[in-house]
Protein backbone atom coordinates (compact mmCIF):
# COMPACT_ATOMS: atom_id res chain seq x y z
CA UNK A 1 0.00 0.00 0.00
CA UNK A 2 1.44 3.41 -0.95
CA UNK A 3 1.13 6.04 1.87
CA UNK A 4 2.02 9.70 1.80
CA UNK A 5 3.12 11.13 4.95
CA UNK A 6 2.75 14.78 5.24
CA UNK A 7 5.08 16.80 7.50
CA UNK A 8 7.71 14.75 7.41
CA UNK A 9 10.60 16.35 9.14
CA UNK A 10 8.89 17.25 12.09
CA UNK A 11 8.84 15.14 15.47
CA UNK A 12 5.86 12.41 14.60
CA UNK A 13 6.71 12.54 10.61
CA UNK A 14 10.27 11.54 11.33
CA UNK A 15 9.12 8.94 13.60
CA UNK A 16 6.40 7.78 11.41
CA UNK A 17 8.86 7.53 8.63
CA UNK A 18 11.83 5.50 11.05
CA UNK A 19 8.78 3.04 11.97
CA UNK A 20 6.82 2.35 9.03
CA UNK A 21 6.44 -1.19 7.90
CA UNK A 22 7.78 -2.92 5.26
CA UNK A 23 4.39 -4.01 3.44
CA UNK A 24 3.98 -0.52 2.56
CA UNK A 25 5.78 1.94 0.27
CA UNK A 26 6.16 5.23 1.81
CA UNK A 27 6.96 8.81 0.56
CA UNK A 28 7.25 11.41 3.27
CA UNK A 29 7.49 14.78 2.37
CA UNK A 30 8.49 18.29 4.52
CA UNK A 31 7.19 21.21 4.43
CA UNK A 32 9.68 22.26 1.91
CA UNK A 33 8.92 19.57 -0.80
CA UNK A 34 5.24 20.00 -0.19
CA UNK A 35 3.02 23.10 1.05
CA UNK A 36 -0.34 21.86 1.90
CA UNK A 37 -1.65 25.41 2.51
CA UNK A 38 -0.99 25.29 -1.30
CA UNK A 39 -4.23 23.37 -3.16
CA UNK A 40 -2.32 23.33 -6.40
CA UNK A 41 0.77 22.07 -5.19
CA UNK A 42 -1.61 19.17 -2.77
CA UNK A 43 -3.39 18.12 -5.99
CA UNK A 44 0.34 17.88 -7.97
CA UNK A 45 2.09 16.18 -5.59
CA UNK A 46 -0.72 13.39 -4.60
CA UNK A 47 -1.25 13.14 -8.15
CA UNK A 48 2.54 12.12 -9.09
CA UNK A 49 2.54 9.40 -5.81
CA UNK A 50 -1.08 8.18 -5.75
CA UNK A 51 -1.33 7.28 -2.33
CA UNK A 52 -3.76 4.69 -1.03
CA UNK A 53 -3.44 6.38 1.96
CA UNK A 54 -2.19 9.80 3.76
CA UNK A 55 -0.78 10.40 6.81
CA UNK A 56 -1.07 14.28 7.58
CA UNK A 57 1.63 15.03 10.24
CA UNK A 58 2.20 18.54 9.00
CA UNK A 59 1.42 21.76 11.32
CA UNK A 60 1.99 25.00 12.37
CA UNK A 61 2.88 24.07 15.94
CA UNK A 62 4.33 27.41 17.56
CA UNK A 63 1.76 28.35 20.12
CA UNK A 64 3.13 31.40 20.56
CA UNK A 65 4.25 32.38 17.70
CA UNK A 66 0.48 31.87 16.09
CA UNK A 67 -1.21 34.95 17.95
CA UNK A 68 0.86 37.53 16.02
CA UNK A 69 0.86 35.47 12.73
CA UNK A 70 -2.58 33.67 12.73
CA UNK A 71 -2.94 33.69 8.97
CA UNK A 72 -0.08 31.19 8.59
CA UNK A 73 -1.51 29.38 11.10
CA UNK A 74 -4.87 29.01 9.44
CA UNK A 75 -3.21 28.23 5.87
CA UNK A 76 -1.47 25.44 7.59
CA UNK A 77 -3.78 24.22 10.21
CA UNK A 78 -7.16 24.99 8.46
CA UNK A 79 -6.71 25.31 4.63
CA UNK A 80 -3.80 22.95 4.23
CA UNK A 81 -5.86 19.97 6.17
CA UNK A 82 -8.68 20.85 4.02
CA UNK A 83 -6.95 21.08 1.17
CA UNK A 84 -5.60 17.07 1.95
CA UNK A 85 -9.23 16.27 2.68
CA UNK A 86 -10.17 17.40 -0.85
CA UNK A 87 -7.58 15.56 -2.68
CA UNK A 88 -8.33 12.24 -0.48
CA UNK A 89 -11.88 12.72 -0.63
CA UNK A 90 -11.49 12.76 -4.83
CA UNK A 91 -9.48 9.80 -4.92
CA UNK A 92 -11.35 7.70 -2.18
CA UNK A 93 -8.77 7.24 -0.09
CA UNK A 94 -8.64 7.90 3.79
CA UNK A 95 -7.06 10.79 5.75
CA UNK A 96 -5.49 10.13 9.08
CA UNK A 97 -4.90 13.37 10.77
CA UNK A 98 -3.30 14.52 14.16
CA UNK A 99 -4.67 17.35 16.21
CA UNK A 100 -4.77 18.59 19.78
CA UNK A 101 -5.90 19.40 23.14
CA UNK A 102 -5.37 22.68 22.67
CA UNK A 103 -8.75 22.29 20.46
CA UNK A 104 -10.68 22.46 24.33
CA UNK A 105 -10.85 25.45 26.88
CA UNK A 106 -8.09 23.33 29.16
CA UNK A 107 -10.68 24.48 32.07
CA UNK A 108 -11.65 20.82 32.94
CA UNK A 109 -10.78 18.80 36.22
CA UNK A 110 -12.13 15.26 34.58
CA UNK A 111 -10.49 13.83 31.36
CA UNK A 112 -11.99 15.21 28.31
CA UNK A 113 -14.07 12.86 25.90
CA UNK A 114 -14.04 13.26 22.16
CA UNK A 115 -18.18 14.49 22.90
CA UNK A 116 -17.13 17.24 25.02
CA UNK A 117 -17.42 20.91 23.89
CA UNK A 118 -14.55 22.30 22.22
CA UNK A 119 -13.29 25.75 22.97
CA UNK A 120 -9.91 27.15 22.42
CA UNK A 121 -8.10 30.17 23.83
CA UNK A 122 -5.66 31.25 21.38
CA UNK A 123 -4.71 30.90 17.64
CA UNK A 124 -3.10 27.35 17.19
CA UNK A 125 -5.90 25.91 19.08
CA UNK A 126 -8.55 27.27 17.06
CA UNK A 127 -6.86 26.82 13.98
CA UNK A 128 -6.48 22.89 14.34
CA UNK A 129 -9.78 23.22 15.39
CA UNK A 130 -11.14 24.51 12.09
CA UNK A 131 -8.71 21.30 10.69
CA UNK A 132 -10.55 19.03 12.26
CA UNK A 133 -13.99 20.68 11.13
CA UNK A 134 -13.13 20.86 7.69
CA UNK A 135 -11.16 17.13 7.44
CA UNK A 136 -14.53 15.88 9.07
CA UNK A 137 -16.99 17.58 6.43
CA UNK A 138 -14.91 17.05 3.26
CA UNK A 139 -13.68 13.54 3.76
CA UNK A 140 -15.59 10.66 4.94
CA UNK A 141 -13.17 8.30 5.43
CA UNK A 142 -11.31 10.18 8.24
CA UNK A 143 -9.74 9.48 11.68
CA UNK A 144 -8.80 12.72 13.37
CA UNK A 145 -5.92 11.88 16.65
CA UNK A 146 -5.84 14.70 19.27
CA UNK A 147 -2.71 14.02 20.96
CA UNK A 148 -0.89 16.24 23.55
CA UNK A 149 2.54 17.15 25.08
CA UNK A 150 4.08 15.78 22.61
CA UNK A 151 8.15 14.70 23.04
CA UNK A 152 10.68 12.86 20.72
CA UNK A 153 14.45 12.23 20.07
CA UNK A 154 13.82 14.69 16.68
CA UNK A 155 12.91 18.32 16.79
CA UNK A 156 12.13 20.54 19.52
CA UNK A 157 10.26 19.56 22.48
CA UNK A 158 10.00 19.97 26.43
CA UNK A 159 12.28 16.84 27.14
CA UNK A 160 15.06 18.63 24.73
CA UNK A 161 14.67 22.09 26.50
CA UNK A 162 15.36 20.66 29.82
CA UNK A 163 18.25 18.53 29.28
CA UNK A 164 19.90 21.59 27.14
CA UNK A 165 19.06 24.33 30.30
CA UNK A 166 20.28 21.16 33.11
CA UNK A 167 23.48 21.53 30.88
CA UNK A 168 23.82 25.37 32.31
CA UNK A 169 21.44 25.71 35.71
CA UNK A 170 21.61 24.18 39.09
CA UNK A 171 18.11 25.36 39.91
CA UNK A 172 14.71 25.39 37.51
CA UNK A 173 11.85 26.95 37.94
CA UNK A 174 8.59 24.69 36.21
CA UNK A 175 4.91 24.69 36.27
CA UNK A 176 3.15 22.71 38.45
CA UNK A 177 -0.19 23.75 37.97
CA UNK A 178 -1.16 22.81 34.26
CA UNK A 179 -1.84 18.86 33.92
CA UNK A 180 -1.46 16.26 30.89
CA UNK A 181 -0.29 12.97 29.33
CA UNK A 182 3.11 13.45 28.11
CA UNK A 183 3.08 11.27 24.38
CA UNK A 184 6.03 10.56 22.90
CA UNK A 185 5.83 10.82 19.06
CA UNK A 186 7.01 7.13 18.10
CA UNK A 187 3.84 5.67 20.30
CA UNK A 188 2.21 8.25 18.47
CA UNK A 189 3.89 6.93 14.84
CA UNK A 190 3.07 3.30 16.02
CA UNK A 191 -0.08 3.69 16.57
CA UNK A 192 -0.93 5.72 13.36
CA UNK A 193 0.35 2.37 11.65
CA UNK A 194 -1.35 -0.23 13.56
CA UNK A 195 -4.46 1.98 11.93
CA UNK A 196 -2.89 1.68 8.53
CA UNK A 197 -1.86 -1.65 8.61
CA UNK A 198 -6.32 -2.66 9.95
CA UNK A 199 -7.04 -0.47 6.78
CA UNK A 200 -4.94 -2.38 4.34
CA UNK A 201 -6.14 -5.71 5.50
CA UNK A 202 -9.84 -4.69 5.61
CA UNK A 203 -10.39 -1.80 3.93
CA UNK A 204 -12.07 0.13 6.06
CA UNK A 205 -11.95 1.33 9.79
CA UNK A 206 -14.25 3.13 12.05
CA UNK A 207 -13.62 6.53 11.04
CA UNK A 208 -14.10 9.41 13.40
CA UNK A 209 -12.32 11.82 16.01
CA UNK A 210 -10.26 9.91 18.80
CA UNK A 211 -7.86 11.11 21.75
CA UNK A 212 -4.53 9.50 22.24
CA UNK A 213 -2.17 9.93 24.67
CA UNK A 214 0.67 8.49 26.85
CA UNK A 215 -0.24 7.97 30.70
CA UNK A 216 -0.72 8.61 33.73
CA UNK A 217 -1.35 12.35 33.49
CA UNK A 218 1.27 14.71 35.33
CA UNK A 219 2.15 18.28 35.45
CA UNK A 220 5.05 19.94 33.38
CA UNK A 221 7.35 20.06 36.82
CA UNK A 222 6.37 16.48 37.38
CA UNK A 223 7.46 15.63 33.77
CA UNK A 224 10.74 17.64 34.73
CA UNK A 225 12.13 15.56 37.45
CA UNK A 226 11.66 12.15 35.78
CA UNK A 227 13.70 13.55 32.71
CA UNK A 228 16.00 14.35 35.19
CA UNK A 229 15.92 11.04 36.96
CA UNK A 230 16.38 9.11 34.17
CA UNK A 231 18.66 11.61 32.38
CA UNK A 232 21.32 11.05 35.38
CA UNK A 233 21.13 6.98 35.53
CA UNK A 234 21.52 6.30 31.19
CA UNK A 235 24.63 8.95 32.12
CA UNK A 236 23.00 11.83 29.82
CA UNK A 237 23.70 14.04 32.90
CA UNK A 238 25.82 13.82 35.70
CA UNK A 239 23.29 15.34 38.26
CA UNK A 240 20.18 16.93 38.30
CA UNK A 241 19.23 20.71 38.79
CA UNK A 242 16.99 21.72 41.68
CA UNK A 243 13.44 21.49 40.26
CA UNK A 244 10.89 24.34 41.97
CA UNK A 245 7.22 23.85 41.62
CA UNK A 246 6.17 27.38 39.67
CA UNK A 247 2.61 28.53 38.85
CA UNK A 248 1.38 29.20 35.29
CA UNK A 249 1.13 33.20 36.50
CA UNK A 250 4.63 33.16 36.66
CA UNK A 251 5.63 32.35 34.03
CA UNK A 252 3.86 34.25 31.44
CA UNK A 253 3.77 33.53 27.62
CA UNK A 254 1.89 35.17 25.03
CA UNK A 255 -0.87 32.38 24.20
CA UNK A 256 -2.32 30.71 27.40
CA UNK A 257 -1.86 27.40 28.01
CA UNK A 258 -4.59 24.55 29.29
CA UNK A 259 -4.38 24.14 32.70
CA UNK A 260 -5.86 20.70 31.52
CA UNK A 261 -4.85 18.90 29.19
CA UNK A 262 -5.67 15.19 30.14
CA UNK A 263 -7.95 13.52 27.26
CA UNK A 264 -9.67 10.12 28.13
CA UNK A 265 -8.48 7.71 25.74
CA UNK A 266 -10.94 4.69 25.94
CA UNK A 267 -12.44 5.29 23.00
CA UNK A 268 -9.58 4.59 20.72
CA UNK A 269 -8.86 1.60 22.24
CA UNK A 270 -12.45 0.28 22.31
CA UNK A 271 -13.13 1.36 18.38
CA UNK A 272 -9.71 1.04 17.31
CA UNK A 273 -7.80 -1.78 19.56
CA UNK A 274 -5.14 1.31 19.90
CA UNK A 275 -3.88 1.10 23.94
CA UNK A 276 -1.77 3.78 26.06
CA UNK A 277 1.70 3.11 27.25
CA UNK A 278 3.63 4.75 30.27
CA UNK A 279 5.35 7.97 29.28
CA UNK A 280 7.96 7.04 31.47
CA UNK A 281 8.74 3.69 29.52
CA UNK A 282 8.87 5.88 26.55
CA UNK A 283 10.91 8.41 27.93
CA UNK A 284 13.52 5.80 28.38
CA UNK A 285 13.43 4.29 25.25
CA UNK A 286 14.06 7.86 24.03
CA UNK A 287 16.48 8.92 25.94
CA UNK A 288 18.60 5.42 25.99
CA UNK A 289 18.81 6.43 21.73
CA UNK A 290 20.08 9.88 22.80
CA UNK A 291 22.85 7.87 25.31
CA UNK A 292 23.99 5.63 22.37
Amino acid sequence: MRVLITGAQGQVGQELTRLAPADFSVIGLGSNELDISNPEQVVSRIGEFKPQLIINAAAYTAVDKAETDSERAYAVNAKGAENLAASAATLGIPLLHISTDYVFSGDACTPYKETDPTGPTGVYGASKLAGELAVAKVCTQHVIMRTSWVFGAQGNNFVKTMLRLAQTRDVLGVVADQHGCPTSAASIAKALWSLASHYRNNGKLNWGTYHFSNMPATTWHGFAEEIFSQAVALKILTKSPQVNPINTQDYPTPARRPSWSVMDCCLIEEKLSITQSDWQDELREMLKGMAI
